[in-house]
């Protein structure tokens, strides 16, 4: 305990703390139409493609919105970002109780969810940057448990969509907004960590670097595995194992929780073992259980221990890319964490997609599964292509941060 006492008085902790919280509703709000599929797909009486498109957009408005919400915080600042955000998620919510009444309405409330999901880049930013190089991989995954959201959205969700209607959620999310704003007024304070003089060329240069690239290709499979999962496993329980609609969620729970109580494992292992270390193990376990899970469909045992491993190593892998987002671009971190972010999210979106249409034409969720694994071992090759580069540039050996 003395470790992590001197590891928060070395930054400034109510802002992490707040930005934890402020990740954590942003992430809950985010997967609300995923945790409430069941009784939206009865409700619209679903296709199995209609349940894929329904699912990916919100994940994919998400990740659009991500860069410019980070870009923004280069030059209002990212406690007043946060803020603006968490205005609009009010916002959006309202429209979904007061408005919602069909599919197409469901869709572009799709896309409206999409605002909460673009809070990543810029709640790490802000809650890891008043904390030392050497510290960044364990404050950025503190941070990032905020994923704890997808876990609480689906565990919570489901029983209120049974006893008040699905449509009311959004409605408990409006005034549920409201706790962070509070908390982010009160206890939050910018880092010093900006640099309020760069020029915009300078602020977005990571789009034009092949590690932001690099970095966003594999993101993609780790939180976009995550967060793709954590959106489609509800619908997955309930059509392949019959389980009812509050255990479909309690059971996808029981992954998203773990996922994202290991990113804080995967940071803070990283910032001892390196990065890309971490990442070469979390590439393996992820190949292997999706290759697994998509071989076990009889079994509603043999998957759940299966996807419960697999979001281990995602949130493990999760917690990694982001011990060395900040080793590699110090000084504009919100905004290459939200490009990457971005990509990353993308990603999640051809999770529900490749789930729903390996279902409608070829019969099983299996191809889904093999289609993210192959993605998997392409992002392994290229790990262990650029890695070599990058332990000669701007990090030491299997990707640890630098001694001054």
């Amino acid at each position: 305990m003395s470790g992590f006492g001197s590891f928060l008085k070395s930054g400034h902790a109510p802002t992490l703390y707040a930005s934890f919280l402020y990740f954590a509703f942003s992430c809950c709000i985010w997967v609300l139409n995923g945790a409430m599929a069941p009784f939206i797909s009865e409700t619209f009486n679903l296709s199995p493609a209609e349940k894929g498109l329904m699912l990916s957009i919100p994940i994919i408005a998400g990740a659009l919105m991500r860069f410019p919400l980070g870009l923004l915080s280069q030059y209002i600042g990212r406690k007043n970002a946060t803020l603006v955000e968490m205005g609009l998620i009010m916002v959006a919510m309202l429209f979904g109780f007061f408005f919602v009444k069909s599919f197409n309405d469901l869709l572009a409330m799709g896309v409206l969810l999409g605002i909460a999901g673009a809070s990543f880049g810029v709640a790490l930013s802000l809650g890891s940057g008043s904390f030392p190089p050497r510290h960044k991989g364990l404050a950025m995954g503190l941070v990032g448990a905020g994923n704890v959201g997808t876990a609480v959205s689906v565990l919570i969700a489901p029983p209120l969509a049974q006893a008040y209607g699905w449509v009311a959620v959004y409605g408990f999310a409006a005034i549920a907004i409201s706790i962070p704003m509070v908390v982010m007024v009160i206890f939050a304070k910018e880092p010093d960590d900006r640099d309020a003089h760069a020029s915009f060329k300078e602020h977005i240069a990571c789009l034009f670097e092949k590690d932001g690239w690099a970095f966003s290709l594999i993101y993609a499979v780790t939180f976009g595995g995550f967060i793709g999962l954590c959106t489609f496993l509800p619908t997955y329980y309930y059509d392949q194992f019959g389980v009812s609609k509050v255990q479909a969620g309690q059971l996808t729970m029981l992954a998203a929780f773990m996922g994202a109580a290991v990113r804080v494992l995967g940071g803070w292992i990283s910032d001892r073992w390196g990065g890309v270390n971490t990442l070469n193990v979390v590439l393996c376990t992820v190949t292997i259980t999706l290759v697994l899970c998509g071989l076990s469909t009889g079994s509603l045992a043999v998957t759940t221990l299966l996807v419960i491993v697999c979001f281990a190593a995602l949130g493990a892998g999760n917690g990694a890319v982001f011990q060395l987002v900040p080793l590699r671009w110090p000084m504009s971190t919100a905004v290459a964490g939200s490009m990457i972010g971005e990509i990353g999210a993308l990603g999640g979106g051809l999770v529900p997609n490749a789930m729903g249409l390996s279902k409608q034409y070829v019969g099983s969720y299996s191809g889904g599964f093999f289609v993210f694994a192959g993605l998997a071992v392409a992002m392994l090759v290229m790990l262990r292509v650029m890695q070599i580069r990058w332990t000669r540039t701007w990090a030491e050996k299997g990707g640890r941060a630098r001694s001054a």
